[in-house]
């Protein structure tokens, strides 16, 4: 059985670490600032953290800079694979992200108005570098719609339609955000959860929910999901990284514990 992840976020706007409650946005207030994302970053490495990803929300050119900037400084200082998103529109997007000092770039509205991207992409650097974030909100019973610019859009999408298709593309990975529970600390959505990790043949990250140590086995164990990703329960210190890998351990779940690791 292969390691589970536990993978921090840090959602990034004008430079400084932000958390929001179902897609909160800085327009209306719903963000509150956390710190700075690099010396998060590093505290999470030293945590053992299997991988970090960077969320840029500022979604403008002086915003893009400052998370080049970010990335350079954090690739420096840590040994963790990083993932970013938020802006990436084009391949040359992608490809300064990554000579920054990403692993991976991570795409969701500029994927759904032009799929062809997630083809050139993979292309051009590999399906192990592109990873496709999918913002999933439940419409009806059974039903769950993609969404897209931070949640605010509907597509008419199908949550699990859009994935597979996502990775015929050539994804090499799905990030599944749930705006129903983002923030709300009240536990993942494991049923859509299970319905796309069943229904795709690439990892699936479950985003949105984790408030306890037990949400986050639920998550991996119910649904299934191969990694489990959260922000809330990491920046304001309720549990480390290793706390979570313990937890898991304790549960079953096969987890890596690097060298560095400590709780």
């Amino acid at each position: 059985m292969l390691a589970r992840r536990v993978i921090p976020c840090l959602d990034v706007h004008d430079g400084q670490v932000t958390r929001g409650v179902q897609f909160g946005r800085a327009e209306t207030g719903g963000l509150r600032n956390v710190g700075d994302p690099v010396e998060l970053a590093v505290r999470y490495n030293d945590q053992g953290a299997d991988e970090m990803v960077f969320f840029d929300i500022t979604a403008s050119a002086h915003g893009r800079a400052s998370m080049v900037d970010v990335i350079e400084r954090t690739a420096d200082r840590c040994f963790m694979p990083l993932t970013v998103g938020g802006g990436i529109r084009t391949v040359e997007d992608m490809s300064a992200m990554l000579l920054a000092g990403a692993d991976k770039v991570s795409i969701n509205s500029s994927a759904l108005q032009n799929p062809d991207l997630i083809r050139a992409g993979a292309e051009k650097f590999g399906s192990q570098c592109i990873v496709v974030s999918v913002d999933a909100k439940r419409t009806a019973p059974g039903r769950w719609e993609v969404f897209a610019r931070g949640g605010r859009e509907s597509t008419g999408r199908e949550a699990l339609d859009w994935a597979q298709e996502a990775v015929q593309l050539g994804a090499g990975e799905i990030v599944l955000n749930s705006i129903d529970a983002d923030g709300t600390r009240k536990g993942f959505d494991l049923e859509i959860t299970r319905r796309l990790s069943q229904g795709v043949s690439v990892p699936v990250v479950a985003s949105g929910g984790a408030g306890s140590l037990k949400h986050m086995a639920d998550v991996l164990l119910e649904g299934q999901a191969d990694a489990v990703l959260a922000a809330s329960i990491f920046h304001f210190g309720e549990f480390t990284v290793g706390q979570v890998k313990a937890y898991l351990q304790q549960a079953g779940l096969p987890v890596r514990l690097g060298p560095n690791a400590r709780p």
